[in-house]
């Protein structure tokens, strides 16, 4: 058996990584600019490789092939933001009557609140609606400004189809980047094992956009019956934010609550909504999920709400978009190397310690 080269006491061992740790966030943070937009790029390439490699299979060159892709990143991308833009602007018709609403559902707290408990509040003289009116139109102007620090900023915007271009023309090298690096193994496993690492990255972004496809008709139909307008719009919204575990479900149906208790004559409306979230999110988890999406990630529960935070605090809502799909990646290229497969463990589910035993043995007998 081949011995280390050197003896680190295991206090050493924990004090190395934890300074790794600590570099790493700091070039997370001070490369945001940059990073983001490469990773988006990133997932956008692995994402589209399977229509490129199609496409080369009826002997295109790879450079059309790679543009051809881009163009359909671009026309998705630019037919989403259209849409939301539009939905958007048609919002300012509705809240003109904002003011008398509140004021109106104020004078019906004060009522209730009289005749059942004797308190008088005056609230239909307390509020301002001046000045929600004025934090309306501030906030719808900043709605640019939102979409832009989810990409990190508008230079990040043009350098993700750049980024996307390079890595779909040069993912061979990538590929014997890979091998070289993990040399001292089976390049032949090493292909392998880079390739079931983008068929998951693949699967796992196919499997979400199925499921968003499902929560969007489902969002669509319950808000529909219940009257809401703009419905399509808010089941469409609900379904994209989908994407952030915990999170974004949760704001998903906020935004058609909130409106609908601004715009529409009864709180009823409002409840109702919540209601068909509850039922549409039981689906979601119970069926959808795991049928659709199933053991394409594996990480534990504990990691992925760890990644969110930590992802939301470095990167905002990019992060948290990005962190799920780099920590599955993390874990496929921890579990290519004997020193590296703890971590492949701490980050994969419990069921995965006996594939991890298994492959230990394996090494151990080839050895």
């Amino acid at each position: 058996m081949r011995q280390p080269l050197f003896y680190l006491p295991p206090y050493l061992k924990a004090l190395t990584v934890m300074i790794f740790i600590i570099v790493l966030v700091f070039f997370l943070i001070i490369g945001k600019s940059l990073l983001i937009p490469l990773f988006m790029g990133g997932f956008f390439a692995v994402l589209l490789t399977p229509f490129s490699n199609f496409l080369e299979k009826y002997k295109v060159p790879r450079a059309v092939t790679c543009v051809l892709s881009l163009l359909v990143m671009m026309t998705l991308v630019v037919g989403l933001i259209s849409f939301i833009i539009s939905n958007v602007v048609n919002f300012t018709k509705d809240f003109d009557d904002v003011s008398g609403r509140l004021v109106t559902m104020a004078q019906e707290i004060d009522t209730w609140t009289f005749e059942n408990f004797g308190l008088n509040e005056n609230l239909a003289e307390k509020v301002e609606t001046d000045y929600l009116v004025t934090m309306l139109n501030e906030n719808s102007k900043s709605i640019s400004a939102f979409a832009l620090n989810s990409i990190g900023s508008l230079t990040g915007l043009v350098l993700i189809p750049i980024f996307m271009f390079f890595l779909l023309l040069y993912r061979d090298h990538l590929t014997k980047m890979m091998v070289m690096i993990y040399r001292d193994r089976d390049s032949a496993l090493v292909n392998m094992r880079i390739t079931n690492l983008r068929k998951l990255v693949q699967n796992y972004i196919v499997g979400v956009g199925k499921v968003m496809v499902i929560l969007a008709i489902l969002n669509i139909t319950a808000y529909s019956i219940i009257g809401v307008k703009h419905a399509i719009f808010f089941g469409v919204i609900g379904a994209i934010l989908n994407i952030i575990p915990y999170v974004g479900p949760l704001i998903g149906v906020m935004l058609p609550m909130i409106y609908s208790f601004l715009t529409m004559d009864s709180i009823l409306y409002p409840a109702l909504i919540f209601g068909a979230y509850q039922v549409i999110q039981i689906l979601e988890g119970n069926l959808l999920t795991p049928k659709i999406v199933g053991g394409n990630v594996n990480l534990n529960a504990f990691i992925t709400f760890l990644g969110l935070l930590v992802g939301a605090s470095i990167w905002g809502i990019a992060g948290m978009i990005l962190v799920i799909p780099a920590m599955a990646i993390l874990r496929e290229i921890f579990a290519l190397s004997e020193h590296t497969k703890p971590f492949a463990l701490l980050l994969g589910e419990e069921k995965d310690e006996n594939e991890f035993i298994t492959a230990n043995e394996k090494t151990d007998d080839t050895t």
